[in-house]
């Protein structure tokens, strides 16, 4: 009997991790019937990492919470003992946006505060915060202004938001008295999946690299910058500390800031977390095959996302160089909407071969609208090519 463990991203637009799994998993057991498929969804720290813990044994716990421009939406946090885990993109982000339609100087990070304190009220002890996907700019300082619960720190939709840096001084209603949280955070340790190395301010800070993703005018990046700017003095003048130059403080429009000045987070790449969140180097013991998978293979998939993280992991589970994925263990494969990369950088990443839709179907908008049947068959032509001779080996042994 083979095993197969799949743990693909999400097709964004299209079909959730646990959606992807089931797809492929129907291909290869039509092709080995008593094949084990075991899914583990994962994500890169970003939009899907929520699903991910669920799918890895995690309770959903719902919270009504203020979105990235005040209005309510429907989100929560994901619990397991007193570990809780947070993803900003499904309450601040910019699938978050009513209409879809930017908000860059009005956006705020303040739904994300309520959240974590909501766990916090709960009892959980560790914070496992998502960054990616943000919708705004505001330096974590929305964040910090839901968890202070201070006087007249709530979401505004006229204005700047709560604990938006203003134009007009450092923070609306936040101070270096304000600003603190005084025993909250004592004994819980915040880990934030981060993928970036920008500062805070300055030419490759948060607003001038993320801003204009945001909708923000070169303009709106000069005044947002400056906020940006106000902001940290502020933080400095309370903890007696600037990390704006921290790499990853600018991270999630400024959220990576004020997680390392305020809530003495830890970064860490988002997959090599998510990867420990889910269990994944347990689940691959006896497998004879590990599936990824995400919509696009491109550059991006290099460098921190889910694709070369669990190639990399599979790799490291063998104690074998992800640049030698021919000479034996457990081959990797890929599973993806497009592939843009060619021969050689999939193998450098560890991936033996890569399977897309638009070699079965190139009309790219039905993969889109109906990726589960090219899926499945994309599972039995992985299947043939990877584990039938498995079986056979096995056979002869």
């Amino acid at each position: 009997m083979v095993r197969v463990v799949v743990a693909s991203d999400k097709f964004k637009g299209s079909l959730t991790s646990a959606e992807v799994a089931a797809a492929v998993g129907v291909g290869v057991r039509r092709v080995c019937p008593d094949a084990t498929v075991v899914a583990v969804p994962v994500a890169d720290g970003g939009d899907g990492t929520l699903a991910a813990a669920v799918g890895a044994g995690f309770t959903l716990v719902p919270v009504v919470a203020s979105g990235p421009t005040g209005e309510p939406v429907q989100s929560g946090y994901a619990r397991r003992g007193n570990t809780a885990v947070v993803e900003l993109a499904d309450i601040s982000g910019l699938v978050r946006l009513p209409g879809g339609i930017p908000a860059p100087l009005t956006a705020t990070s303040y739904g994300t505060g309520e959240v974590i304190g909501a766990a916090l009220d709960a009892g959980c002890t560790q914070i496992i915060l998502g960054i990616g996907g943000s919708a705004s700019t505001d330096g974590g300082a929305g964040l910090i202004a839901a968890l202070t619960q201070s006087p007249g720190l709530t979401p505004e939709l006229a204005g700047y938001p709560a604990g938006m840096p203003g134009a007009n001084g450092p923070s609306r209603g936040l101070t270096p008295e304000t600003v603190g949280l005084g025993g909250r955070l004592e004994g819980v340790r915040v880990v934030v999946a981060c993928d970036v190395d920008n500062p805070l301010t300055g030419p490759r800070g948060a607003a001038a690299v993320y801003g204009p993703q945001k909708g923000a005018t070169p303009e709106q990046v000069v005044e947002l910058d400056g906020r940006l700017s106000a902001w940290a003095d502020l933080v400095a003048e309370h903890t007696g500390r600037d990390l704006r130059d921290t790499p990853g403080a600018g991270a999630a429009g400024g959220v990576g800031f004020a997680a390392l000045a305020l809530l003495g987070a830890e970064l860490r790449p988002g997959i090599e977390l998510v990867l420990e969140m889910v269990g994944f180097e347990e689940q691959l013991a006896d497998a004879d095959l590990v599936i990824t998978g995400e919509g696009a293979l491109d550059e991006q998939t290099l460098h921190g996302k889910a694709v070369a993280g669990v190639a990399a992991a599979a790799h490291r589970h063998l104690a074998q160089p992800p640049a030698a994925p021919a000479v034996g263990g457990i081959p990797v494969v890929v599973v993806c909407g497009v592939n843009r990369l060619e021969a050689h950088q999939l193998q450098e990443a560890g991936v033996r071969a890569a399977y897309a839709l638009t070699d079965l179907e190139p009309d790219v908008q039905r993969c889109i609208a109906e990726p589960a049947p090219l899926l499945e068959q994309l599972g039995e032509r992985i299947a043939v090519e990877h584990l039938t001779m498995t079986a056979r080996e096995r056979g002869s042994a």
